[in-house]
């Protein structure tokens, strides 16, 4: 079965690198393929290749860096992700969303809470412990999206497609 595609929001290079640090502290070695990551879409069919690329591309250019700020975590149950807050980037996923009403699976047909996941797989008390560490820690961030992402699913890890920056003037 061809593999599926993914829909990521980019973040800017000291967001990453922060929040990569964090989940490279927290996320079990082993387990940790990805980099951090915002993911707005889970699955999208193979039959997309050609649409995908083109239909970010044009949304990347037509947008503005959509605002974001994180100054909260998410308890995941068995792991921790930090909250993000844009709703410029909602508005931007609810556009693609359109675009693709009918393709979308049932977990990406509802708006997201967006996050980046930093533990993952711990019991329920190693991941309430982290929390309350880091909510004493955290520091408000406020920061723009960079861009639109593509990835192709490959089971252990991702390959990166495409990404495509904002560029545009339109706010989410």
């Amino acid at each position: 079965m061809p593999a599926p595609f993914i829909v990521t929001a980019e973040l800017p290079g000291e967001i990453l690198a922060w929040a990569d640090g964090l989940r490279r502290a927290h996320y079990p070695p082993e387990r940790n393929k990805l980099a951090a990551h915002v993911t707005l879409f889970h699955t999208f069919a193979p039959s997309l290749r050609d649409e995908l690329p083109r239909v970010l591309a044009r949304l990347a250019g037509e947008y503005a860096r959509p605002a974001a700020s994180i100054d909260s975590l998410m308890p995941l149950g068995t792991g921790t992700a930090l909250a993000i807050r844009s709703p410029g980037m909602l508005a931007i996923r609810e556009h693609i969303a359109e675009i693709f009403h009918g393709a979308l699976t049932a977990q990406d047909s509802h708006s997201p809470r967006l996050h980046i996941t930093i533990q993952n797989k711990a019991s329920p008390k190693e991941a309430k412990a982290l929390q309350r560490q880091l909510s004493a820690e955290l520091e408000p961030r406020t920061f723009a999206f960079a861009g639109l992402g593509l990835h192709l699913y490959c089971d252990t890890h991702w390959d990166s497609l495409g990404c495509w920056s904002f560029r545009g003037k339109q706010s989410g």
